[in-house]
């Protein structure tokens, strides 16, 4: 999410997590932003500011991906609920910094959740501190990711200012897994490689690859045997079917050892992409896993962007991440609602409820502080 926005306009102020590989990553890639590692729950927003060395003036947009389960009806709201603690957290940033515009992002089931009552609850929620809220389901896939994966967003801005909208669908063709990862080094069980070995063949190898001399993050898990003699029996984009019933696995769902299709985009990448027995998370024609590159490239990140950590904490932040070609097209809606509004209008809207901190936001280029 950080990465889109800040191709799309933004200038990133920095960003919160409570996991040290998340932090490193971050301050890796998207220096001379910094990642704070703090927990929302014990830490207050003047920290957060001095950590940043900025004023609350200065945060125009705040934007994270806390948990929404413990809204349980309409109106009526679990203060208990563990799961409640980051939301809160994150609400009452909000209500103290008053940014201009906010942004979440959640699951897609959030939607639905409660038969609707967990979608208007957040929607009343924000309500209640002068925010109008949108929300909408977006599929990756239409916005240029080798991806069919949904995630759910929700869009706020002060009363008084100008509405931002959901992006419009930009492709009508989708980016097949084959356009996106074939470019890559083919690998066998437990092999890895940190050289390319074959030119882009597509646009979107091309523009992911740019200027890269060296390939990152591009490691085959080491699978046993027997599971690599299974997998050889299932054809490019076919399923357990295909395994002669002296090789079916005893465990597994029924998607499960499924290779991903190479003419279509892949489904949802998960923290399991390296795992044949989770669903659809195999090579389309290596019998393997997937690489946390190849993750990588499903999820639109350029391969100048390293992840650090363990394996298993790279293919988590993987998994975790929304990708950044659909982030940075939101982005750009936020940022163009953001610049058809006078300056002092933004100061006006700000300074209104009686909550709302008293300061004032300059003519600069919008400030974003990720707040997770």
């Amino acid at each position: 999410m950080s990465l889109g926005l800040q191709r799309a306009g933004l200038r990133l102020v920095g960003g919160i997590d409570h996991w040290d590989c998340a932090q490193r990553t971050f301050d890796f890639n998207l220096a001379p932003a910094r990642c704070m590692n703090a927990d929302l729950t014990n830490v207050s927003v003047q920290s957060i500011l001095d950590f940043f060395s900025v004023e609350a003036k200065e945060i125009d947009v705040i934007v994270g991906g806390p948990p929404c389960q413990g809204f349980s009806t309409v109106g009526k709201r679990d203060e208990k609920d563990p799961r409640n603690r980051l939301w809160w957290h994150f609400y009452s940033l909000v209500a103290e910094l008053r940014p201009a515009y906010i942004l979440l992002e959640n699951v897609e089931g959030i939607l639905l959740m409660q038969k609707g009552a967990v979608r208007d609850s957040i929607i009343s929620s924000f309500g209640e501190l002068g925010y109008h809220m949108a929300s909408s389901l977006l599929r990756a896939a239409d916005y240029g990711v080798p991806q069919l994966r949904k995630r759910a967003f929700f869009m706020g801005w002060l009363d008084g200012l100008s509405a931002p909208g959901f992006p419009s669908k930009l492709r009508e063709q989708y980016v097949s897994v084959e356009k996106a990862i074939f470019d890559l080094p083919a690998l066998s069980s437990g092999e890895s490689t940190d050289r390319y070995t074959h030119e882009p063949q597509s646009d979107y190898q091309r523009a992911r690859r740019k200027n890269a001399a060296t390939l990152h993050n591009h490691e085959a898990a080491n699978h046993p045997a027997d599971l690599v003699r299974i997998l050889r029996h299932i054809p490019d984009g076919g399923n357990r079917k295909s395994i002669p019933d002296s090789l079916q696995p005893k465990s597994g769902f029924h998607n499960s050892y499924a290779r991903l299709s190479s003419k279509k985009p892949a489904i949802a990448v998960t923290s399991n992409m390296r795992k044949p027995s989770s669903a659809r998370a195999t090579h389309p024609t290596q019998d393997r896993g997937l690489t946390v590159r190849e993750g990588l490239r499903l999820q639109s990140f350029d391969d100048d962007f390293i992840v650090l950590g363990s394996r298993t904490a790279q293919y988590e932040q993987v998994g975790n991440a929304v990708p950044p070609l659909l982030a940075s097209c939101i982005g750009k809606e936020i940022l163009n609602a953001y610049a058809s509004n006078r300056p002092e209008t933004i100061v006006e809207v700000r300074m209104q409820p009686a909550t709302a901190l008293e300061h004032s936001v300059d003519e600069s280029t919008p400030q974003l502080h990720l707040a997770y």
